[in-house]
């Protein structure tokens, strides 16, 4: 018999814990047997269904997500208090869970309005965007953006809004260092993303990334659409808002005239994200949305799933669904290099549930990890991409990113996302422009 409103939710008969629904005082039955609470239990937090011995596993999602640090007594709450990390053995089993989705068939696929792009890109939105290049020109790009605002929404209806985007980095890197190889690839991303009808990039002039450095290693040409400028060369700030100004008024006509058409939902490319999470997110909003990747990949759409420390400890659930073992392989690459760079710097991935996180009843980065992956749903993984690497469609794909969603989304904008999900438990207040979240 399923109870209309359980005290408790036990996800797997195999668990030994049960998530509290709505918090638990002394004495309240936990609806399994006999067992009773024995402590105030805070709502999404876990109370053991039976006795824990001290170094055994804890099982939650039908998984191990930690070890118990002390004797645990049914009824006891199970949390960081009584729960370690422990170093926990995953079977990676190569395609074990590998299904094929039930794909829609062209003419059946569900559509959207979309703006089809002359490359042949599908857009969501139609921004202006003005980017920097280095942290120097930030402020100005913002300047840029702000003088114009006004004129694009009085005449121009058919475009969305001018984007400025800055960031903190673009000099004092080692030309030869991966910090700038990526922050150039997600700026090219960006440049050539569809949601920008035009784009203007913004440098400074003496930074390590200027502008010919960025266009010589991305393959950024110049155009009509895409146009370039140096603070440094247009004289100054002011020269180069009344410059920056007009690059944008010359680029709005050509905005302005698109229009949207149906398209086929096999053109969307979802970036997916969990933040501010809490228990509730591994149970609800994240199985949930797992399941709206299934239906958007049986219907020939792409998902983006991200955040490598934020998948440690349930990488083997992606292995059994890798469409082959290269890919499985890729992945598990992934995951020891984050191994490596955490142990090389004194610290561990088990780091990363923050102090909301905890108070909102995710232990380890394991329970963590094994919630966040539900984003995923059940389809097969058919690649892994390094950060902000164009993604090629479709079907359900895993970025390797830091575990911290900021970072992690941008890096899914860069590599194609044009519609971002982001689940969220605790609440988390974000807007990722040029693309709707």
């Amino acid at each position: 018999m399923v109870l209309e409103n359980p005290k408790i939710l036990q996800l797997q008969s195999t668990d030994n814990v049960a998530v509290a629904m709505d918090g638990l005082s002394p004495g309240d039955s936990l609806d399994i047997g006999s067992a009773v609470s024995k402590d105030s239990v805070p709502a999404g937090h876990k109370v053991a269904v039976c006795d824990i011995k001290a170094k055994m596993p804890v099982y939650k999602y039908g998984q191990i997500i930690g070890y118990a640090s002390q004797d645990i007594q049914a009824g006891q709450h199970v949390h960081d208090h009584n729960v370690t990390m422990g170093r926990v053995e995953r079977d990676y089993e190569f395609g074990k869970d590998l299904r094929t989705p039930e794909y829609v068939s062209e003419v059946q696929q569900e559509e959207f309005k979309g703006i089809v792009r002359p490359n042949g890109q599908v857009a969501t939105r139609n921004f202006i965007g003005v980017i920097s290049t280095v942290s120097c020109s930030s402020s100005v790009a913002r300047f840029i953006a702000g003088e114009i605002r006004k004129e694009i929404v009085e005449d121009y209806s058919h475009v969305d809004g001018i984007v400025a985007l800055g960031h903190s980095a673009g000099c004092c890197h080692n030309p030869e260092s991966d910090g700038l190889f990526f922050l150039q690839r997600a700026l090219a991303g960006y440049a050539q993303h569809p949601n920008f009808g035009g784009v203007l990039l913004v440098g400074l002039g003496c930074e390590v990334n200027h502008l010919d450095c960025l266009i010589e290693a991305t393959g950024l040409s110049a155009g009509p659409q895409l146009k370039f400028i140096d603070i440094q060369k247009a004289g100054g700030t002011h020269a180069t808002v009344k410059a920056g100004v007009k690059a944008i008024k010359d680029m709005l006509p050509e905005v302005n005239a698109i229009r949207r058409h149906p398209v086929s939902a096999k053109h969307i490319i979802l970036g997916l994200e969990c933040g501010g999470s809490d228990a509730y997110s591994g149970i609800s909003a994240n199985p949930a949305l797992g399941k709206a990747v299934d239906l958007l990949v049986a219907h020939g759409g792409t998902a983006i799933l991200s955040e490598t420390p934020e998948i440690y400890g349930a990488e083997h659930l992606l292995t059994r669904r890798a469409v082959d073992s290269h890919t499985a392989k890729k992945l598990i690459r992934r995951i020891k290099w984050w191994e490596d760079y955490t142990a090389r710097l004194g610290g561990e991935i088990n780091n990363n549930p923050t102090p909301g996180n905890k108070a909102g009843g995710i232990t380890t980065i394991l329970e963590k990890s094994l919630g966040a992956v539900a984003k995923g749903g059940s389809s097969p993984l058919q690649n892994v991409y390094t950060y902000a690497e164009k993604v090629s469609p479709s079907g359900l794909v895993f970025m390797d990113s830091p575990g911290y969603d900021v970072v992690s989304i941008t890096g899914m904008i860069a590599a194609g996302a044009n519609v971002i999900c982001f689940t969220t438990g605790r609440g988390t207040v974000v807007g990722f422009n040029p693309v709707p979240t």
